[in-house]
């Protein structure tokens, strides 16, 4: 016997719920009490659907670790009485909250499906309707009772990707989310085509253990042409530092100066993690391919490999807040924990 899913669809702000007042051509919230008035499509989908927002709706812009945790708690709170869960969320930020929410969630088995949109729901040429009505229909998706997707994905312009895979790559198309690593998990056509090979396997007899703990005392330094050696030296001499990640060059490259080798070495000796990630939109950090990066492995500097910077950070926060050693933190970091780097 089929069981209708229940899904909760949580609107923590952004674009996609707002709807333009025509009289005025003000932007205005949208009342997601009245969701399935306004959008009757809904109603065709094989499930039921519950609706909660954030107490105070915010613009992504805004968006920070005490929200994450917000957005988690409903989760959390919820997580046995739904099937799967559609966040709404704006686009600016989307890949570092859904990137966190994949590692608050650990031996996950329902869908986290995260969306938003580039024009508001109420605009004429909306990309908003499509988003939302696939999304829930993706987190609705089940196989002899179970649900098909148990990740925490998003969905944009006709593709779920996996979340911890994504960067936002443009911001006036509306594929505005691209996953360079990581080919997509379904996609949506005249059929929803499921790609199983690539979705994350799943245990359900292991339960789902909910993290909250993220130490943002962090920081992303971007490697440039010309990086200057004395604004470096003050912002690693800051206490408040407990961890970095370090855009770099191609496959992982750096400037082999003395007095950059120098600092990285001297920052690692004192307990706190650097994380070597590629500033390339795909592609992955190989240290040690050349000899711009042979100084950072010896260093011990951590390879991000072909983590995204929005999961990396999340990652890093993640790992910070559970206290680990160092060296433990770096076998850890260089492994997958939710899909989001390749293994090899």
């Amino acid at each position: 016997m089929n069981i209708t899913p229940n899904i909760l669809l949580i609107y923590t702000g952004g674009t996609i719920g707002m709807i333009k007042n025509f009289e005025t051509g003000a932007l205005v919230a949208f009342d997601f009490d009245e969701l399935l008035l306004n959008i009757p499509e809904l109603k065709q989908l094989d499930c039921t659907i519950d609706t909660i927002s954030f107490r105070e709706p915010i613009d992504s812009s805004d968006m920070d670790v005490e929200r994450w945790k917000e957005l988690g708690d409903i989760i959390s709170q919820a997580y046995d009485k739904y099937n799967g869960f559609v966040v709404l969320h704006g686009s600016d930020t989307m890949s570092y909250t859904a990137s966190a929410v994949s590692f608050m969630f650990e031996n996950l088995t329902k869908p986290i499906i995260f969306t938003g949109s580039q024009l508001p729901i109420g605009d004429l040429r909306t990309d908003a309707k499509e988003n939302l009505i696939t999304a829930v229909q993706i987190a609705a998706l089940q196989e002899k009772g179970k649900p098909v997707i148990n990740e925490v994905g998003l969905y944009f312009e006709y593709k779920l990707l996996r979340a911890n895979r994504t960067t936002k790559i443009n911001a006036e198309h509306f594929e505005a989310f691209q996953s360079l690593n990581y080919p997509s998990l379904v996609e949506s056509g005249v059929h929803l085509k499921v790609n199983k090979s690539f979705l994350r396997p799943v245990n359900r007899r292991k339960k789902v253990v909910y993290h909250t703990h993220f130490d943002n005392n962090v920081i992303i330094i971007k490697m440039f042409p010309g990086i200057n050696k004395y604004i470096l030296q003050h912002i690693f001499s800051s206490k408040n530092i407990k961890g970095v990640i370090i855009e770099t060059y191609g496959a992982g490259n750096t400037t082999t100066k003395k007095w950059f080798i120098d600092i990285l070495t001297k920052t690692i000796k004192s307990g706190i993690p650097i994380i070597n990630v590629t500033q390339c939109s795909g592609g992955s950090v190989e240290m040690g391919k050349y000899n711009t990066s042979i100084a950072l492995k010896k260093a011990g500097v951590i390879s991000g490999k072909d983590i995204t910077t929005e999961a990396a950070v999340a990652k890093l926060m993640y790992l910070l807040g559970e206290n680990l050693p160092l060296k433990v933190l770096k076998t850890i970091y260089e492994t997958s924990l939710r899909g989001e780097m390749s293994e090899n």
